[in-house]
């Protein structure tokens, strides 16, 4: 291995650790100086010091713990620079020493509390006076490490949108002086959506990674769950806490069927639903008879974790109920606006109804600007295609669907796919 591939193995190894520390880097350091986007700064520099350092002394043992003590000691330097200019700083200056004295090593175990943490955080960066957008914006950037252009991605937004979202979100925390707390009563019932949105968004990135080079990043997934189920405990009333969560459960529930041994994505119809995870299975179906209990049946999450129900209940590929499904769908369609939901139900359609009528849904989305960017309206486009024998039409659907795809293994199973409609094409 030469010094330049050893140097970028390094980086890769950075950045690997980075995703996942990275929140709690930051739940740490904002439970400490009770300024969020400080906090996110002062892990960034932790992370600057890391890619200066590593790549000539090598990866630490438990690099966590370095850039846990390194962003910490980066906020103490922080702090001395202000010289005390408020009380509080002074307080949580001394309480930072002294911790700080209390690590003798690296090998000091990192915060165990992350969990109650990092759903504080949430709430914090969710505060009714950033708008809605700005608050999943941020939460997605802190919690998650999203990249802008991810972020923009799961919004179907510009880069340089949710680039001003994110630095005006900041802005407006640093410069309110808001409260780093998990708010009770009203406060809590008028962020919940918003928190929802974010824990919604979180799992989703873990379900299925907007860039890189594997499917699925479990460990956002785990805490996306984690911090459902949380939810409804903290909030036992709210049907659409109870909704998310039943769609999380019945989703994760298919994780060990949804790749093969090398990590390729394996599509849902052709998934072994004997590797479905049956105990999440009934804790999905319970959660989402709570929502129908509290008279949420008709909310966004349940009527989504509705449709995943009619996947789970078919114990056979041919035995899934479309019809339904269409239904729900076009019931959720008038209940949210959005291109995505649309295309979802071109699909279920094309399955119900037959793969024409799918297809002159997905068509009226070809223009919609949202979808401008988005691979999976081709990837639809020439699956629907590919069934009504359209073959070379289906290949250039594909080919574009790939070239757009950020995943590497989203963008090798639609070549795939592509190469197959073109075999088709060549043999009709």
């Amino acid at each position: 291995m030469t010094a330049t591939d050893l140097h970028r193995t390094i980086q890769r190894t950075i950045l690997a650790v980075w995703r996942i520390e990275q929140p709690r880097l930051i739940t740490s350091l904002a439970r400490m100086l009770r300024d969020v986007p400080l906090a996110e700064e002062l892990t960034q520099d932790a992370l600057v010091a890391a890619l200066e350092h590593w790549p000539a002394t090598g990866v630490p043992e438990k690099p966590g713990a370095w850039l846990m003590a390194t962003a910490k000691r980066r906020a103490l330097d922080h702090l001395r620079r202000m010289r005390m200019l408020a009380r509080k700083h002074q307080i949580v200056a001394w309480d930072m020493e002294q911790e700080q004295q209390a690590m003798p090593d690296l090998d000091t175990p990192l915060d165990d509390d992350i969990g109650d943490e990092l759903l504080r955080l949430i709430f914090t960066a969710c505060h009714p006076l950033l708008s809605r957008d700005a608050r999943a914006a941020l939460a997605l950037r802190m919690i998650c490490g999203l990249t802008t252009d991810e972020i923009a991605r799961a919004f179907l937004q510009s880069d340089a949108t949710i680039a001003q979202r994110i630095v005006r979100a900041k802005r407006m925390l640093s410069e309110s002086g808001l409260a780093y707390e998990t708010p009770c009563g009203k406060e809590l019932s008028q962020r919940l959506a918003s928190v929802l949105e974010v824990v919604y968004l979180i799992f989703n990135e873990g379900y299925t990674a907007a860039r890189g080079e594997d499917l699925l990043r479990p460990q956002l997934c785990h805490e996306a769950l984690r911090l459902g189920r949380v939810l409804t405990l903290i909030a036992p009333h709210e049907p659409e806490a109870h909704g998310l969560l039943a769609l999380m459960e019945l989703n994760a529930s298919r994780t060990a069927a949804r790749t093969d041994q090398a990590g390729e994505p394996i599509l849902l119809l052709e998934q072994n639903r004997a590797l479905w995870d049956q105990f999440q299975i009934r804790r999905g179906m319970q959660a989402l008879g709570r929502a129908r209990e509290l008279r949420g049946a008709d909310g966004f999450y349940a009527l989504q974790a509705a449709i995943i129900a009619c996947h789970a209940e078919a114990s056979r590929a041919e035995d899934t109920d479309w019809l339904r499904i269409s239904g729900l769908y076009g019931q959720l369609a008038v209940l949210v606006r959005s291109p995505v939901i649309e295309l979802n139900r071109a699909v279920a359609v094309g399955m119900a109804d037959g793969p024409e009528a799918g297809l002159a849904i997905a068509d009226r989305l070809v223009h919609d600007p949202a979808l401008k960017t988005y691979h999976l309206l081709g990837s639809v486009r020439g699956d629907l295609l590919y069934k009504l024998g359209r073959y070379e039409e289906a290949r250039v659907a594909l080919e574009a669907a790939a070239r757009l795809a950020g995943n590497r293994r989203e963008q090798d199973l639609l070549k795939r796919r592509a190469a197959k409609a073109a075999v088709a094409a060549l043999s009709s």
